[in-house]
Formats: structure tokens, C-alpha cells, sequence
């Protein structure tokens, strides 16, 4: 199943699969069938629309969300977020399958692929209303680095996408929100509180399960923390920092603050 989403193209397609996937896992869950976990192998890269066309980071035009045109920008640029942590939520399933796990962690990663899966619709559903569509506008070619960088590093998988990349999407989100409340934009603020609501669970999800395989490994979690986000993650964490729902997610500030740009404070 999670192969299956991973190969799908289509955006919407590939959420609409994604969701009924999810659907199929629950339905069993509710009966008490402990559903069989299986073993396949995921693409090195999720399938992708021909649209939007990826460039590197340093050749997608800035966004200004003054503008009706750059609130545009900045929810494409969500919707493209959204699309990628859909993949990168199925893909940990697969990836590290051969690694024996408790069924609350295929529970956890299914859930969350499946709230990524209805939060790029809404975000998609945003950019209908006002003319636009994903794929109408390029975006960053980077998105998948994390997921290939740790594609043999299940620990590192885990620091770097839920616990730094999420994690930053909960210091970013109220800002976004602000935005679109200037411009009454009721609809894109609805679908941004959204996220910013499910968003806490998906990064307490990594550092659960972070947690969970340091003391399997009788490693020092936060040791272990530094370590892999200073071999896979390209560059310092930037302040500032949500600190109440980084401590919600389980994330306490001597994991990140030591990490951080102190000149960005």
C-alpha cells in the first residue's frame, strides 16, 4: 500500500489512495486484526506530476506575501510541503521494514500520512478558490534530500524529518496564519489551523519513536539527537523557536538550542 502511494503521480490521486489506504488500516485496526505488515521496496523518489517543474532552491523566485500573487506563492509552496510529507510518511513504512517495530508505529506513520494527505487538499482547495492550482508555480527541488540522506539511517529518518523538519513547521505556521488572517482570507487561515493543530502529533511521533530505538539501543537520546542532525541536516536549526509546542511534541529545548544559529536569535 504504502509502495502503491509512493508510485502515484497525481497529486490528488495520490492522496485520494493515500486516504483509503489509511481507511483499510483503521477499518482492520477497529476489529482488533493485527493486519500483516508485509515487505516491498519503495522508489529511491516518489513518483511526480509533470508539473510543478523543480528547480534548485537558489532558482525559486522569493515569495512576498504582501501580494495577492505571493499568498499564491506561499500556499504553493505549502501544498508542495504537504505533498512531500505524505511520501516521506508512507516511505519510513517500507524503507525499514526489515526493522521489527511495534504496531502503534505503523498506527502513528499511517495516521499522519493520511492527515498530510487531506492537508494538501485543503491547501489545493485554497489555491482552486483563487485561480490557482499546484503545479502552476515551480518549486524547490530539495524536498526529498532528507528521505535519500537517510534512506539507511532509520534513526536519522526520524531526527531529521519529524524532529527538525516538522519541528520548524510549528515556529513557521502562526506567521502564515497572520498573514492570510490580514488579507481575510478565511479559508487558507481555516486549512493553515488545521495543519498547525495535526502537526504537533506528527513531530511527537518522531521523537516517540526516536526515543523508543535509543533505549533499544541504550543510547542517549539527546546525544544521539546532535549527532545524526549534524551529519544529515545541512546547516544550523534557525530561531526562533516555538517552544511551547516543541515541549508539546516532546521536544525539549537542550535538543535544539545547542543546534541553533545563536546570530538568528
Amino acid at each position: 500500500m504504502a509502495v502503491e502511494v509512493l508510485s502515484t503521480a497525481d497529486g490528488r490521486e495520490k492522496t485520494a489512495l493515500s486516504r483509503k489506504h489509511a481507511a483499510t488500516w483503521f477499518a482492520a485496526r477497529k476489529t482488533g486484526e493485527l493486519p500483516d505488515i508485509g515487505a516491498a521496496a519503495p522508489p529511491d523518489f516518489p513518483a511526480r506530476p509533470a508539473q510543478p517543474e523543480l528547480r534548485d532552491p537558489r532558482d525559486v523566485p522569493r515569495r512576498r506575501p504582501g501580494s495577492p500573487e505571493g499568498r499564491k506563492a506561499l500556499l504553493h509552496a505549502i501544498a508542495h510541503i504537504e505533498l512531500n510529507a505524505v511520501d516521506l510518511h508512507w516511505d519510513i513504512i517500507p524503507r525499514f521494514a526489515h526493522i521489527p517495530m511495534p504496531i502503534g508505529f505503523y498506527d502513528d506513520w499511517v495516521k499522519a500520512a493520511d492527515e498530510e494527505s487531506k492537508h494538501f487538499n485543503l491547501v489545493c482547495d485554497a489555491l482552486e478558490t483563487q485561480g490557482s492550482h499546484y503545479g502552476a508555480l515551480p518549486a524547490h527541488a530539495g524536498m526529498w534530500r532528507a528521505a535519500s540522506d537517510t534512506a539507511e539511517d532509520f534513526m536519522g529518518r526520524l531526527a531529521v524529518v519529524p524532529m527538525v523538519l516538522e519541528a520548524r513547521g510549528l515556529d513557521v505556521t502562526p506567521g502564515m496564519i497572520e498573514i492570510f488572517k490580514r488579507a481575510g482570507d478565511t479559508q487558507s487561515v481555516s486549512a493553515l489551523e488545521v495543519i498547525y493543530a495535526e502537526e504537533v502529533a506528527h513531530v511527537a511521533y518522531g521523537s516517540k519513536w526516536f526515543h523508543f530505538l535509543c533505549g533499544r539501543h541504550e543510547t542517549d537520546p539527546k546525544e544521539a539527537f546532535h549527532d545524526l542532525v549534524q551529519r544529515y541536516f545541512h546547516g544550523p536549526l534557525k530561531p526562533p523557536f516555538n517552544e511551547e509546542k516543541r515541549a508539546e511534541a516532546g521536544l525539549p529545548p537542550d535538543f535544539y538550542w545547542p543546534l541553533a544559529d545563536q546570530g538568528a536569535g
